[in-house]
């Protein structure tokens, strides 16, 4: 992304590497450097209208010390900017975070306007990019796979992006609206400069865009007069407000376009609705006390409300598109009968059978909306009509439609908006969107421990030894008998338990069995942490029994291997689940899928970067080994799911690489990974790079599944791959874990603190509210490192790794080398890996990380550990390099690099002022203006980052 100062003149001057040492514009850049520089040019104009000059000159010299600071690291500059942000009061600094914040926001906004723009003039030009459906469905049909291999594949297959919660993400739709608004300007402005002709038009092309840019300086205006944070406390409801935002904008309509994409990619080729979307929002209540059965039935009534007022009013869109009369064409039987069924009587529509029937159509819809979610529709329906049961009754109605239009000549119609509509009521249904419930495995077993002391069934249940326990539990799971005793007393915890499965069969019968598939259990230590969550079904009616002919389970139960331990226990467990009595038959009758969740952001807390990755690796490769063997007896589809966060540290990167990347035979098209943070709202704002990055997930997906040989990476390198990740390990845990006070110069040099004690997110950052590492919750663990720019779980360990496998060789070292660079070549899981680590070290910053650590009031313990970090990250960066044969970071991304190198400029003013703020409220002078400087400063330098949650 290109940098440009809030100042007009300045920043034109610094795109053009005349102020900051950037290189000046390529012709294919120079839209972009238009575009960046419009927005800091009306931003600062905005800047100083509102603020006054004062306020205007003072964020131009905070970007010019410190743009100082970066380039010529000039110790001057460096003590001046500290002087000048300790002399300024909390109200002026609070503007210069804002100034910087709204920079970058604007900044994002131009740069994904340019990475569409550069998409289409590649496509134009014939060049079809990677990881799109055009370049994927080019691969394989070079490969000999044929359409209908394909078409049978996506029926079989099972892809979901998940979106979960963030505490530092969730902006208010104020703000976000305002963002849409500013990138469709964007969007005009392009069409206008397209539109241009030479000669007298010149002039009306100039009109235009003033009048454009005068509509980009009043939403900038907007955004500058509009509150950034909430006023009070983030609760789970503003957090499924914002992520049902993302359906409005992007996924509702996006998804259908992307089907269609398939579609013609494959003619006369059915394809499957195998793309859904996954919801944890409402239903996770892992560490979260906010989140009980009333925000599972919130979240679920607003899901339904979204997607039923988008089916109202597309319905009633194609009402207004199909007005032919019956005294000019032809229908078919079905959809006269579905027209005389209608309310409608208008005489105005009485040869008007497609008209009829939707008005039809639309007034079951109205009755539906009414009937789950209390809501009413607007226009009204013509007259009350009994509503649908199921999505598949809608879907059922608008088939009709299309039949008849197909085999009267019309189907042309149907394309514009009918087939989306039918898309997405197949996608969408009532539900929206899957959620997922989730809780800890020790809440499902104290529940249990009470239930069975209240029946009088056992006294102590958590004392009994796991096969105790099992034992106990199969006996009771084919006992048709409840636990609960009427009249007794429970405890908020088992009431509060058990109501979520209460509420989790109500929703499922009123809107689909979709609405609830996944109960996820964290911290799966043990085959009875499973059988109790299929106990808690059964106790509210979502289990009929075990060894039956009828025994069901409503809820697929999945395991969370999060830890380094969890994950290489994970197939032993998942082997003696299946061995027990019953539990084979009634996965297979109940569906015959296995979800498995993988947690990569626990994994790297415990182990490090390099483990995690190899740990996950080997425990995927492990798990379809062990569902191989079960085939024999009965197939039974496993699903991976990758608990991804933002950041490269909790599994973060480009998920199309990520994907292609996976074990060969582990995919098979079966795939569900989580997004949050900044990274949804960088994916999905936007509506073309949310279908983009759609893509990207059926592309890897597909390719994964029908491209890549089943054969394993050769034995060297899974040998060279432990050998790694051991030595790594160590490295890392004796810094993390083992240095006496790293936990104090953790709390110490980043804001883990302020994220903490400002209640930043309705998820507590600590799960048992202490200061043990061992007890944070991997978001803000990592999401901290990211803001001081250290990033350190997304490196640290693997230079260490590669020096000690190196002299470990002994006299040979340099064949050592020589099978690293072969394993980075040949082997797509290490080569993802080492692209993800270029990309977090480009990204750090160890000056500004010197700043963070000068927050350590323990100057002994800062200056024992600091130069610790500092040598492991030359170390990473030099094994890195020797590897890839490439000196510089970012050298095979070089449009990461390029904006990188404009962004951060601009980026750093934020990290210093969020310094001096956060030194500030550690003193004691945490007023109100400083406690919301900080919580801007955290949410602009994410935003910056784009991927640091």
């Amino acid at each position: 992304m290109s940098g440009a100062s809030i100042a007009p003149d300045a920043g034109a001057a610094a795109y053009a590497g005349r102020d900051d040492g950037t290189p000046p514009a390529a012709p294919s850049q120079q839209p972009l450097a238009d575009d960046i520089r419009l927005l800091g040019r009306l931003l600062g104009e905005v800047i100083r209208e509102q603020e006054g000059d004062e306020a205007y000159t003072l964020v131009e010299q905070v970007r010019q010390l410190a743009v100082a600071f970066r380039r010529d690291d000039d110790a001057q500059a460096d003590q001046t900017l500290k002087n000048l942000l300790q002399s300024l009061p909390g109200i002026m600094l609070v503007c210069v975070v804002r100034a910087f914040t709204y920079f970058s926001l604007l900044a994002n906004l131009a740069e994904d306007r340019h990475y569409i723009r550069r998409r289409v003039a590649r496509e134009r030009g014939g060049d079809v990019q990677e990881g799109s459906i055009e370049a994927m469905m080019g691969r394989l049909r070079a490969a000999g796979v044929a359409a209908d291999r394909i078409a049978r594949t996506l029926a079989d297959s099972h892809v979901s992006p998940v979106l979960t919660a963030h505490p530092t993400e969730v902006q208010r739709k104020s703000i976000l609206d305002a963002q849409r608004a500013i990138a469709q300007l964007l969007t005009e402005r392009d069409d206008i400069r397209g539109h241009g002709v030479a000669g007298a038009a010149d002039a009306v092309l100039a009109r235009e865009l003033d009048a454009n840019a005068a509509q980009l300086r009043g939403r900038i205006i907007q955004l500058w007069t509009t509150r950034l944070l909430r006023m009070s406390r983030l609760t789970v409801a503003d957090e499924i407000e914002n992520a049902l935002s993302y359906y409005q904008t992007t996924f509702l309509r996006e998804i259908p376009r992307l089907y269609a994409s398939l579609e013609r990619e494959m003619p006369g080729h059915a394809v499957a609705s195998f793309l859904r979307m996954g919801q944890w929002i409402g239903g996770d209540r892992d560490g979260n006390p906010n989140v009980s059965a009333d925000t599972l039935a919130y979240a679920l009534k607003r899901q339904s409300e979204i997607a039923l007022r988008h089916y109202l009013a597309e319905v009633h869109q194609l009402g207004g598109e199909l007005s032919m009369s019956n005294y000019l064409v032809d229908v078919a039987p079905a959809l006269q009968a579905l027209a005389d069924r209608s309310p409608d009587d208008s005489a105005h529509r009485r040869d008007e059978p497609y008209r009829k029937a939707l008005s039809g159509a639309y007034a079951r819809l109205a009755a539906t909306l009414q009937a789950l979610t209390g809501g009413e529709a607007a226009p009204h329906p013509v007259a009350p009509q009994p509503p649908y049961a199921r999505a598949e009754e809608f879907l059922d109605d608008l088939k009709v439609v299309e039949a008849s239009l197909d085999s009267h000549h019309a189907g042309a119609l149907a394309a514009q908006r009918l087939h989306p509509l039918m898309r997405a009521a197949s996608v969408f249904g009532f539900h929206l969107a899957t959620v997922d419930l989730r809780q800890s495995s020790d809440k499902h077993e104290a529940v249990i421990a009470e239930l069975l002391a209240v029946a009088r069934v056992h006294a102590d249940y958590a004392s009994l030894d796991e096969a105790a326990k099992v034992d106990l539990l199969l006996r009771l799971l084919d006992d048709p008998r409840p636990l609960r005793v009427p009249g007794s007393a429970y405890s908020e915890l088992a009431r509060g338990e058990l109501a979520i499965f209460e509420a989790a069969r109500v929703m499922r019968e009123r809107y689909g069995r979709h609405a609830i598939r996944h109960y996820i259990i964290s911290h799966t230590e043990t085959v009875s942490d499973l059988l109790e969550v299929l106990l808690l079904q059964k106790e509210c009616g979502l289990m009929r029994g075990l060894l039956g002919e009828d025994a069901r389970a409503e809820l697929i139960v999945v395991p969370l291997f999060e830890t380094i331990e969890d994950l290489r226990n994970a197939t032993a467990i998942m082997r003696g689940f299946y061995a027990l009595p019953g539990i084979f038959d009634l996965v297979h009758r109940s569906g015959a899928e296995q979800d498995i969740m993988l947690g990569y952001s626990d994994s790297n807390k415990d182990g490090g970067i390099f483990t995690s990755n190899w740990e996950l690796y080997r425990a995927e490769v492990a798990l379809a080994s062990l569902f191989d063997e079960f085939a024999a007896r009965a197939p039974i589809k496993l699903r991976m799911f990758h608990g991804r966060g933002g950041t490269v540290g909790r599994g973060g990167g480009p998920s199309y690489q990520a994907i292609l990347a996976q074990p060969p035979g582990t995919v098979r098209g079966q795939l569900r990974l989580t997004e949050q943070g900044e990274v949804i709202a960088s994916k999905y704002t936007n509506p073309d790079i949310g279908r983009r990055n759609l893509e990207t997930l059926v592309a890897a997906t597909l390719e994964t599944t029908l491209l890549r040989t089943q054969q394993s990476a050769p034995d060297a390198f899974l040998r060279a791959a432990a050998a790694l990740s051991d030595a790594s390990m160590r490295a890392y845990r004796a810094l993390v874990y083992e240095t006496p006070g790293f936990r104090e110069y953790f709390f110490g040099s980043t804001p883990i603190r302020e994220i903490a004690e400002l209640n930043i997110g309705s998820r507590p950052a600590s799960r048992s509210g202490g200061q043990r590492i061992e007890d944070l919750r991997a978001i803000p663990w990592g999401f901290s490192w990211g803001q001081c720019r250290l990033t350190l779980p997304g490196w640290y360990g693997f230079g260490s790794a590669v020096r000690t496998f190196v002299e470990e060789a002994g006299h040979d070292a340099e064949a050592a080398w020589t099978l690293l660079r072969d394993m980075y070549r040949d082997w797509p899981f290490f080569c993802t890996l080492l692209s993800n680590l270029d990309m977090v070290l480009a990204k750090s910053d160890l000056a500004l990380a010197s700043r963070y650590a000068e927050l350590v009031t323990d100057t002994a313990l800062r200056d024992r550990i600091f130069p610790v970090i500092e040598a492991e990250w030359h170390r990473t960066a030099q094994a890195l390099s020797r590897i890839t044969g490439e000196g510089e970071r970012l050298t095979n991304n070089p449009v990461l690099a390029r904006s990188i190198s404009h962004r951060f400029p601009y980026l750093d003013p934020l990290h210093h002022v969020q310094v001096e703020l956060m030194q500030r409220y550690r003193e004691g002078r945490g007023d109100a203006v400083v406690k919301t400087g900080i919580h801007i400063s955290i949410n602009g330098i994410a935003a910056g980052l784009r991927n640091s949650g």
